[in-house]
């Protein structure tokens, strides 16, 4: 009896994008077909580039069969992104019916028949000619329109397909989409297929995202991630799956804000891998509270990170000035990273804060929550996204502050979004009225890890920065919106001139 031969595992093939090869796990599958499939302007030429230029690196042989862009368009669109193909073989198919050459045309009217006889032929010449390694086949929308029907174009694709993988060639099959057809849907032919999305909102610039429909033998990572085209390629920012990150080694001694006052509210200070809410009214000094605990940590030592969706540089680094707070020493700890809601994708963000901190960073600032719901194209996974980034952080032993502005200034106030649940810490900045002037408390709402006080403190700004008073036990209201002090005003606060 005859012994079976044993089946290798398939090994992978670099698409060209580490973060693609990531979601793929492992790439393309070697001497197999994929489909890449998107509307124009999704892409789709510039992933296809992408993977053949690494090939090249790689020493292999790679050819770009193009039957609906010529080569002068190839070579100008990789010039914008900086790009030589030099080394790669381009073969612009332009069968004789869709040629302008008087000298290639017939007197005979060209049948369905003949024309796409030919114009599979010409491909397989060329492929026997050059023998390529990889192969880009870019667009099967020709093929479709010179089939005619769909079962004739599901056929010949299938041919298309036997022939490359007969040769041990791995190939990209692009798809414009320009024409669907759910008979002749070809997902269930080829090995892998990958779909780009370019989606128009109502406001700011459009998204990108694409999503692995299927990769045979591989545990991919499924759902939507979101991709940008910059000069040098796409660039994908794989959905955040919180789990597949290793637990960080925390340290157990609490981190000060370095304000005895606020962290004697805080039985200590806030814990390491802890996610803390700072929120309250416009106004009474949020942000400047997460700045504390900021500067409290680059005096430290440590690196952070501060994303603004509402405040400018110049505005921040004015405000920061105006306490006596000089960033500018801290230049190689500190980031402060102003974004635009209308121009950023959710996966773009979870990508910069990963990237930040790989590399060490252990505070993170996210001001405020109601402009990263703003990037949100879908506000109602909102709470989902937040729920991978916060257990990431933490996990990776990051101490996150998030400041959320509440409806209005006095009285009942309503957040946009409840994330409390998610939060470790909650402070609950309010207005209050005393002695005929305006003045600010903080409470301690929630924390997780440990006691704090219950107590309500008078919280302070002024030229020499944040100061957080005694206990105020003639307080009632807090709660309600509308807090009320009945004690003597020698207990609160004094102001406090330049030093």
């Amino acid at each position: 009896m005859t012994a079976k031969k044993a089946i290798k595992p398939e090994t992978g093939i670099s698409t060209g994008i580490e973060a693609f090869d990531d979601i793929l796990a492992g790439g393309y599958g070697r001497a197999r077909v994929h489909l890449v499939e998107g509307r124009p302007g999704s892409g789709k030429t510039t992933l296809a580039l992408q993977f053949l230029m690494a090939a090249r690196e790689r020493g292999e042989s790679t050819l770009y069969v193009t039957l609906s862009e010529g080569r002068e368009e190839l070579l100008a669109s990789a010039a914008t992104h900086g790009w030589s193909l030099d080394g790669i073989e381009i073969y612009e198919l332009v069968p004789a019916e869709l040629s302008l050459d008087p000298t290639r045309e017939q007197s005979v009217v060209y049948s369905s028949d003949l024309e796409l006889g030919e114009t599979v032929k010409l491909v397989m010449d060329c492929v026997e000619r050059l023998k390529p390694d990889c192969v880009v086949f870019d667009s099967l929308s020709d093929i479709r329109l010179l089939a005619g029907s769909p079962l004739r174009y599901r056929r010949q694709v299938l041919a298309l397909k036997h022939y490359f993988t007969g040769k041990g060639i791995t190939t990209i099959f692009v798809d414009d989409l320009t024409e669907e057809m759910d008979d002749a849907n070809l997902h269930s032919l080829v090995h892998g297929v990958t779909r780009l999305e370019q989606l128009t909102i109502a406001y700011g610039a459009e998204r990108r995202r694409l999503r692995v429909y299927k990769m045979r033998g591989r545990a991919f990572r499924g759902g939507f991630h979101d991709y940008i085209i910059r000069t040098g390629g796409l660039v994908i920012f794989p959905r955040l799956i919180a789990s597949e990150h290793v637990v960080a080694n925390l340290d157990d001694k609490p981190v000060s804000s370095g304000l005895p006052d606020l962290d004697s509210l805080l039985k200590g200070g806030l814990d390491r891998g802890t996610a803390t809410l700072i929120m309250g009214p416009a106004g009474c000094g949020k942000s400047t509270l997460a700045l504390q605990y900021v500067c409290a940590g680059l005096a430290r030592g440590e690196t952070a990170l501060f994303i603004s969706f509402d405040e400018t540089r110049r505005n921040f680094y004015k405000r920061a000035g105006g306490l006596h707070i000089e960033l500018a020493k801290w230049q190689d700890q500190f980031t402060f990273q102003q974004v635009d809601p209308a121009e950023l994708s959710p996966g773009e963000l979870s990508g910069m804060v990963r990237d930040h901190v790989s590399r060490g960073t252990s505070i993170v600032v996210l001001d405020s929550l109601s402009g990263y719901q703003n990037a949100m194209p879908e506000e109602q996974f909102l709470l989902l996204q937040m729920h991978e980034m916060l257990t990431y952080l933490n996990q990776q032993g990051v101490l996150t502050i998030l400041v959320l502005a509440q409806h209005g200034l006095v009285g009942q106030m309503q957040s946009p979004i409840d994330l409390t649940y998610l939060s470790d810490n909650v402070l609950l900045l309010r207005y209050f009225e005393a002695a005929g002037q305006l003045r600010r408390a903080i409470s301690v709402l929630k924390k997780r890890t440990g006691g704090h006080e219950p107590s309500i403190r008078e919280y302070r700004i002024d030229k020499l920065g944040v100061r957080v008073g005694e206990p105020l036990t003639q307080f009632s209201g807090i709660l309600t919106g509308v807090p009320r002090f009945s004690g003597k005003s020698d207990t609160l606060l004094r102001q406090r001139e330049d030093a």
